[in-house]
């Protein structure tokens, strides 16, 4: 059994949000997400009360919690000017938000402890053309990719109630060389190499993840990228 790393970060913020109509013809989206000081339940889709606009590509078991690191809020601010988006929690629309942990620090399968509730980490983040218009930045998606600072998503396994400025404490381990830095590399720098690839798909991915690398696999190419990160026309 791998040894557990004493790791525990306290949490700043918690945010909600609600689905409504967002910047293109039918789409609709929770990105803008706020704050709460209430205590929340934690069920198997995520935070009671919060939305997603678009399930088929947001929410579910797989994506029950979203976490980003306000640790990387600085660097935006020095890359993008100091928009007022990036002086508090919730730009990017996460749902959790704390200092002193990063992808370079969480591991996949990697189990936290927030509140009374258990949290598996389950995938990192594939950013998506709503956080271009959200920022106004046109290629921002393109540049959180780029940069490695995605944020990554929990599954619930046990249910639970937290608040915020409780502790987020890991309580194990299981892949201990997989950190989400290494992943996003391996996803985002379209590695095709079988012994990259191969390790990869040793691990506990979710679907639409091993459906990728097996794909890079076959194919010998990179999947296309662009209906995620560009969107559908602007009306």
């Amino acid at each position: 059994m791998n040894a557990v790393p004493a790791l525990a970060v306290r949490v700043d913020a918690l945010l909600l949000g609600k689905a409504v109509p967002y910047t293109r013809p039918g789409s609709r989206s929770a990105i803008d997400k706020r704050p709460t000081d209430a205590p929340l339940a934690i069920g198997a889709l995520g935070l009671a009360g919060d939305e997603q606009g678009d399930l088929r590509v947001h929410g579910g078991p797989d994506k029950a919690i979203h976490h980003y690191a306000f640790d990387h809020y600085r660097g935006w601010r020095e890359e993008l000017g100091a928009l007022p988006l990036l002086q508090a929690p919730g730009a990017f629309g996460e749902n959790i938000s704390t200092r002193g942990l990063t992808e370079a620090e969480v591991c996949l399968g990697d189990r936290f402890t927030l509140g009374t509730a258990l949290l598996e980490v389950s995938q990192g983040r594939q950013p998506c053309w709503k956080l271009s218009d959200r920022f106004g930045v046109p290629d921002m998606a393109q540049r959180v990719q780029a940069s490695g600072r995605t944020g990554w998503y929990y599954r619930v396994l046990q249910p639970g109630v937290a608040a915020a400025g409780d502790l987020l404490r890991l309580d194990a381990r299981p892949y201990p060389d997989w950190p989400l830095q290494r992943l996003g590399a391996l996803l985002f720098g379209r590695v095709l190499a079988p012994a990259a690839l191969e390790p990869a798909l040793q691990l506990p991915l979710v679907p639409s993840w091993r459906r990728l690398l097996e794909r890079r696999l076959q194919h010998g190419a990179a999947e296309d990228w662009g209906k995620r990160l560009e969107g559908p026309p602007p009306g």
